[in-house]
């Protein structure tokens, strides 16, 4: 079959943003496809944007790719055509209690693996920030203070800390690779066991240039398991910085609770950092070692870029709290994403032309 017969894909990207014309039409110049674009509201909120009741029948039987970050058809009848959906995030939990998740087969891809870069800065901006006290200095700059040093306590860089990654993927990798060249030790969790040169690499999902630990030869130490005694086992290694980038799934909410809390406090007084999901965490008993006096097993501080719930209201205990540092799930926010997100659609699409297999397809029985 020549190349004009191929049939044409029908692209509709259902995204909360506005449309780039740079990315779309370089998917329209490259591949046989007609592409549209509508841009939803947030959630089930309106915001002035399309709605996804507004959507028409007709237009979800003609589309066979979509492209979407929580938006699906709303019955697997108006699914019938689809036969690729692309999620823009890594997180699966907005859509797997839908029909098209639970009853169909349609592939689903995700956006696994382009939030590294961004994600990984974000998370050294606060693993410096905390250790450096920027938040007494930047009050200082506030009241046009010069303060005495020895207002800043003792301060410890990175060099020899250790550097504990709950859930070794592409934002996990590309964290320890920064933090091994600040001269930290890595250790490594993941579901699975990786006991194999071969089991440690990041596998056929998308990857981005430069970035991460592709052949997973940087950690000293790889710990696995879903289990709570393998969790306390890897928590018990004298972590000094836990870095949470697991996804959120049945198995994992609030995977660390008071007795995670109470190895990682007793142990090395560890900074907590979340940049996965909230519901990772029980939050009150995050909030009970965050206050416990260090001499008493408390933990040291904690980054958030996720909370339970999203916004964090503003009577929550957090807010108040020197040692936490709260942003409103914004580190993976950069010019880059949204093109890496469409390169591996670009990929997939390549991928169908050939009738080759495709990349980042999500596990529905892993949620990811």
């Amino acid at each position: 079959m020549g190349e004009a017969s191929k049939p044409r894909e029908h692209i509709l990207c259902l995204l909360p943003l506005p449309e780039d014309p740079k990315i779309l039409n370089s998917l329209r110049r490259k591949y046989n496809v007609e592409l549209t674009y509508k841009q939803t509201a947030y959630g089930a909120g309106g915001d002035g944007a399309l709605q996804l009741s507004e959507i028409s029948d007709e237009t979800w039987l003609n589309t066979t790719i979509l492209v979407t970050l929580w938006a699906l058809p709303p019955s697997t009848e108006l699914a019938k055509n689809l036969k690729l959906i692309h999620l823009i995030t890594a997180g699966t939990e907005n859509v797997s209690n839908t029909p098209v998740w639970n009853e169909t087969s349609i592939p689903i891809t995700n956006s696994s693996g382009v939030h590294g870069p961004p994600i990984s800065e974000w998370v050294i901006l606060q693993i410096l920030s905390h250790s450096h006290k920027e938040k007494m200095m930047a009050a200082w700059q506030k009241k046009r203070v010069w303060g005495n040093y020895k207002e800043l306590g003792a301060l410890r860089d990175c060099v020899g800390q250790r550097l504990g990654v709950l859930g070794y993927g592409a934002i996990g990798r590309q964290v320890a690779r920064i933090c091994k060249a600040m001269g930290m030790d890595v250790i490594a969790y993941t579901a699975s066991p990786r006991p194999t040169p071969e089991s440690r690499k990041d596998g056929a999902k998308y990857i981005v240039p430069n970035a991460g630990d592709p052949d997973g030869t940087i950690p000293s130490a790889w710990y696995s398991g879903l289990d709570k005694a393998s969790l306390h086992n890897f928590l018990s290694q004298d972590i000094d910085i836990l870095l949470i980038s697991v996804p959120l799934t049945p198995q994992t909410h609030h995977f660390l609770s008071a007795a995670e809390f109470e190895i990682l406090g007793s142990k090395t007084n560890a900074f907590i950092i979340n940049i996965a999901r909230g519901g990772l965490i029980n939050q009150e008993d995050l909030i009970t070692y965050l206050k416990k006096p260090l001499s008493e097993g408390g933990l040291r501080g904690a980054a958030l870029d996720v909370t339970e719930p999203e916004p964090l209201p503003e009577d929550n205990e957090l807010w108040a709290l020197d040692n936490v540092a709260i942003t409103p799930h914004v580190s993976w926010v950069g010019t880059s994403y949204w093109e890496r997100s469409f390169a591996i659609l670009g990929e997939n699409l390549e991928n169908i032309e050939k009738g080759r297999g495709l990349i980042n397809v999500v596990n529905r029985k892993t949620g990811y």
